[in-house]
């Protein structure tokens, strides 16, 4: 799940120009910022509050996808222990943004997934975390402790102390809270269908549904408050922590004093070298890297489009077309990784996630 501690004051200010017109970065389109959003008294959490709060809620899960997938397809060895441990996440994420599509159909709103595709670096949407900066590289160290661990920062992670700042995991419990308090009626009509790795994504239609599918989200990114362990109930930890043991070289272990990465081994994989993808993009690239830039970003496009077609006809076969398109991404993605780029900069191209604009 994206979570992340979140600042408690207004929304972030706009270091440059979002790509939707008139939209300050680290905002979800038409959106107030989460922080704004909890500022509002539990009696004006309406159905109107709901709707909103569930389109920002699209825009953070979408802003997990494209840095992980990243992250995943710079590894060689695809059989790796991290590799698999990667793509699982990366699945989880998937459901994750299928379940606010569906509760937000539910609630008889429709999901706005190409407005709420972000640029690559920027922050996280809703104003979260103002100093965490995602960016999109191949898979190294810092990428997973400055992107990756971050986006998925519990509030109290092992043996740091409680935060005073809400997290993600504060705002879907208060998203679950408005849901009990409004007690809106919840229509399948619209909802889809879908397995998504090893989930299966399902219409929600009563407030039981609800609390499962919250619940879900928030201990398989964040894990539970009481502790790792209750994440572990498939044998994966929870993705803050699985980041954490891809970061630490370790295993997460229960000791004496708690919880600690002194566990098994966990080698860091070869990866393809890509650089970190420079705001705007990639400058004046030679024209083969140009044309495979093109082509990946007008695939992103369609994946996005047809994403919302898909939620705002209820049609899980194109649903099922969007996931074919995002499975054709990986291939333009890896030729990239493997073109050098010229001049004597250090590693290679990759994709830059920045969809055609009308």
């Amino acid at each position: 799940m994206a979570s992340a501690v979140l600042t408690a004051a207004a929304p972030v200010a706009a270091a440059a120009p979002a790509r939707a017109a008139g939209r300050p970065e680290g905002t979800a389109s038409g959106c107030r910022s989460v922080a704004q959003l909890l500022a509002v008294p539990e009696e004006g959490r309406g159905v109107d509050w709901l709707r909103e709060a569930l389109q920002v809620a699209v825009a953070l899960e979408l802003a997990t996808i494209p840095p992980y997938l990243c992250g995943w397809w710079s590894v060689g060895d695809r059989t790796s222990h991290v590799a698999r441990l990667i793509r699982r996440i990366i699945g989880d994420e998937m459901y994750h943004m299928g379940v606010v599509c569906n509760l937000l159909v539910a609630v008889g709103g429709r999901p706005r997934i190409t407005d709420a595709a972000p640029a690559y670096p920027g922050p996280l949407p809703g104003g979260v975390r103002e100093e965490v900066n995602v960016y999109l590289s191949g898979l190294t160290r810092p990428f997973v402790h400055d992107v990756m661990m971050a986006i998925e920062a519990p509030e109290a992670p092992l043996a740091r102390g409680a935060t005073t700042s809400p997290s993600i995991g504060h705002f879907y419990d208060d998203l679950l809270r408005a849901f009990r308090s409004t007690a809106p009626g919840l229509s399948a009509r619209g909802q889809l269908s879908q397995r998504i790795g090893s989930d299966v994504l399902e219409p929600v239609t009563d407030l039981d549904g609800v609390e499962r599918a919250i619940g879900i989200i928030k201990e398989q990114g964040e894990g539970t408050s009481s502790s790792p362990a209750d994440a572990f109930g498939d044998d994966y930890p929870a993705h803050y922590y699985a980041f954490g043991e891809i970061y630490h070289g370790r295993q997460l272990r229960r000791e004496e004093d708690g919880w600690r990465f002194t566990g098994a081994p966990v080698p860091f994989p070869d990866a393809r070298p890509m650089a970190r993808v420079p705001a705007g993009g990639w400058p004046d690239p030679p024209r083969r890297v140009k044309d495979l830039l093109d082509r990946f970003d007008t695939a992103y496009a369609k994946v996005l489009s047809t994403l919302e077609e898909a939620w705002a006809d209820g049609d899980a076969r194109t649903l099922g077309s969007a996931v074919r398109t995002m499975r054709g991404l990986e291939g333009p993605a890896l030729e990239l990784m493997e073109t050098g780029i010229p001049g004597g900069a250090r590693g290679t191209y990759g994709p830059q996630f920045r969809p055609p604009r009308a």
